[in-house]
Parts: C-alpha cells; sequence; structure tokens
C-alpha cells in the first residue's frame, strides 16, 4: 500500500512514464510506506471537459490502508501536489484525493 492512481489529459508535457516515477518516488520519500509495497499505475484521458481555463489535469487517487493521522495524509497529499506544480506548468488543474481502505474488507492475494 499505498495504491496511487493517476487520472490524466492525453497532452502533459511529460511522459506518462516520467509522471509515474515522479509520483511513485514522492510517495516513497514521504516514509509513510514500505516502498515496496507501493503500487502506481497511470490512465490518459483523450476525451475530457474542464470547467476553467486549464488546458489538461491531473488527478491523484492514493489508497491507503486506514489508521495514518490526519496530519500523515495532509503530508502525502501535499508531497504529491508539491511534485506535480514542480513538474507541471500553471495551466493544468491538479488535485490528490486520498482515500482510507477498511482492512477488515480490502482483500488481495
Amino acid at each position: 500500500m499505498p495504491h496511487l492512481i493517476i487520472e490524466h489529459s492525453n497532452n502533459l508535457p511529460m511522459s506518462e512514464m516520467h509522471l509515474l516515477d515522479v509520483l511513485h518516488e514522492a510517495a516513497a520519500s514521504t516514509q509513510l510506506f514500505d516502498p515496496t509495497t507501493i503500487k502506481s499505475r497511470a490512465m490518459a484521458f483523450k476525451h475530457f471537459k474542464l470547467g476553467n481555463n486549464k488546458c489538461g489535469f491531473v488527478h491523484v487517487q492514493a489508497h491507503i490502508i486506514e489508521g495514518r493521522t490526519v496530519e500523515q495524509k495532509q503530508y502525502l497529499s501535499d508531497t504529491l501536489l508539491q511534485q506535480l506544480e514542480t513538474h507541471l506548468p500553471g495551466h493544468y488543474q491538479l488535485s490528490i484525493h486520498i482515500y482510507d481502505l477498511m482492512p477488515q474488507i480490502y482483500r488481495k492475494n
């Protein structure tokens, strides 16, 4: 854990793999997780509409096992957003959403 699910417009000025690397490494840098358990994936959207004057977007969902403090979740969210702001120009809409997963109902093989 966590699972980083990155949704983005297909018009970013960086490769999808570079985007994955940047965010994967940012999550690891928080030291909130064992780096070997971080899983990241990205999906590009060709068709999208934004209700503002931004030309594209990146939305990151971080699914983590519950139990972290609000401050730890804020730190993760701030770290991911800071990396996006560093690597993408200001005309992209950037957002982060942290989701708690209940260990009682989360399953994997």
